[in-house]
């Protein structure tokens, strides 16, 4: 199968990073819109738009499915984009809010959601995780950690401090939605601060789960054909995924 994955920026490489790990793909082609990003910041008819643009873009390629690695996008744009697809489109929301009912027995379990201001705002996720029956719900904005990732900031006194900002007045979550997908490069700080034992829930991790529940793959692709593009500086995007890949045995 061959699939496109779109993302805001660079964070979305840490979706590609599970579906590398999962061996899923023959061909991965990510696009990310690194000279608009954060579209976490930007207001819904503007993320419509762009992951209208997105889908445009992909209709270069005679794709099998494309997945919506940005969180902000798949929570408000994902519709819009079905409706001028050529191919089915997956988003991350969707499947993280399926993660959760899949990996969380205890409907009373307390759940952080962590994302962008708009991700946050949209209300997909706890609307999504109300309709299956989890109430205990905390939400956070907490866009000072695209930056410090981007900064290859992953633990430390700044993100410590950081955390006691964010966290003053959260009470002890047992399980972490990681609505970002900068988020899981902050992963063992985040269990660090809080509990080793607390559950992560991973957009890439979380979308494998939910296109295997989807499809039936039975072949695995070692060395899949990738293809990076960027509007905007796509050499840089391609040293940054050469480093957040480099640990996946193909």
């Amino acid at each position: 199968m061959k699939v496109g994955v779109f993302d805001s920026g660079i964070g979305g490489l840490t979706v590609v990073k599970s579906l590398l790990e999962h061996q899923l793909f023959e061909e991965i082609i990510y696009y990310g819109d690194t000279a608009r990003v954060p579209y976490g910041i930007k207001d819904k008819n503007t993320i419509i738009r762009y992951g209208l643009e997105a889908v445009e873009f992909f209709k270069n390629f005679e794709l099998d499915l494309i997945i919506v690695a940005c969180n902000t996008v798949s929570a408000y744009a994902l519709s819009e984009m079905r409706e001028i697809s050529t191919c089915p489109i997956y988003g991350v929301v969707e499947a993280g809010i399926l993660a959760c009912g899949n990996s969380l027995g205890d409907k009373n379990s307390n759940i952080l959601i962590l994302g962008t201001k708009a991700t946050i705002n949209s209300k997909a996720y706890e609307n999504g995780l109300k309709e299956i029956g989890f109430n205990k719900l905390q939400t956070k904005a907490t866009g000072l950690f695209v930056p410090l990732v981007e900064e290859e900031i992953y633990s430390g006194n700044i993100l410590e401090e950081t955390f006691k900002y964010y966290f003053k007045n959260i009470s002890k979550p047992h399980a972490i939605i990681l609505g970002c997908t900068h988020f899981p490069l902050i992963s063992k700080a985040l269990q660090n601060y809080f509990t080793k034992e607390i559950k992560l829930i991973h957009s890439g991790d979380a979308i494998v789960q939910y296109l295997e529940s989807e499809f039936t793959f039975t072949k695995k692709y070692k060395n899949p054909e990738m293809k990076f593009f960027a509007s905007e500086n796509p050499e840089a995007l391609r040293t940054i995924a050469s480093k957040w890949l480099k640990n996946i045995n193909q």
